[in-house]
């Protein structure tokens, strides 16, 4: 190949890490164009747009609010407003729950796509977490409207906020990666999925503060790795104590979802266009 000759580009099935990395790379534009494409998709047809986003968390904050916060008389984190607490630790979940729900469906949603090109196909599920972020972005507003509503200040740890976004992020991409492979071949697992959102919503402390969780048991509770993700947000938020033994059992559990989703994803990925 001479200096005029173009470069060509060339993406197999099976490429070693190091290439399957920088073909992810390469797709750069693509993975943009697929991001935006769900996001004119979700919002494009429907009757409220944008609102539906800030009603479900909003509905479901009132909801823990009363459940909680009245009937059950449990304490708020940092001495913040009860709705406060709940709605900062709503957001993360939120993000959570829906990057894990796009993700895995985000393959079989885009079969006709899969079929006909080869590209890495890391970039589907990646790029349908981009809509979560969106949502995630117009709940964060209407929560620091709460914040003026209730008069609670905002403190220096706000600045630390992204890093628990992203830790969200990536806590969801793990099994979302996993569960996206596993939809591909077995198709009952679109079923699975809700089940599991719906379990972890009641396993991890949306509705209530992690200090009502006994000691003894509360280093098990934190392998949960929302745990330290929705406490690290409230933190941010509110103020107040935040355990590092609890994050860094978080991001033990996190790393080993996003590693065991990747590899099963990675091993799997050349079949995908004859299974779909």
């Amino acid at each position: 190949m001479t200096a005029a000759d173009p470069q060509v580009l060339v993406i197999d099935t099976g490429r070693s890490g190091r290439y399957y990395w920088r073909d992810v790379w390469a797709y750069r534009e693509l993975f943009a164009t697929l991001a935006w494409r769900d996001v004119v998709v979700r919002y494009r047809q429907t009757i409220v747009g944008v609102a539906w986003a800030v009603l479900r968390p909003f509905l479901a904050m009132v909801v823990f609010t009363i459940v909680f916060g009245r009937l059950a008389q449990l304490p708020s984190a940092a001495g913040a407003p009860y709705p406060i607490m709940v709605f900062a630790g709503l957001l993360p979940w939120f993000l959570f729950a829906a990057i894990l729900g796009d993700a895995s469906n985000s393959l079989v949603g885009n079969a006709g796509l899969i079929g006909k090109v080869y590209f890495p196909r890391l970039i589907v599920p990646v790029a349908a977490a981009v809509v979560a972020l969106v949502d995630f972005a117009v709940n964060l507003l209407i929560l620091l409207g709460l914040m003026l509503w209730y008069g609670v200040t905002w403190r220096w740890q706000i600045a630390l906020l992204p890093i628990f976004v992203t830790l969200a992020v990536l806590t969801a991409l793990g099994p979302g990666l996993l569960f996206a492979a596993l939809n591909v071949k077995y198709r009952d697992f679109r079923y699975v999925i809700p089940f599991v959102l719906q379990f972890g919503l009641y396993i991890s402390p949306v509705g209530f503060a992690t200090a009502i969780v006994p000691p003894p048991i509360r280093m098990w509770y934190a392998c949960n790795p929302l745990v330290g993700v929705i406490d690290g947000f409230r933190w941010c938020i509110l103020g107040g104590s935040f355990d590092l033994l609890e994050l860094v059992s978080g991001l033990a559990a996190t790393a080993a979802f996003l590693w065991l989703g990747t590899a099963y994803f990675r091993r799997t990925e050349q079949n995908f266009a004859d299974v779909l």
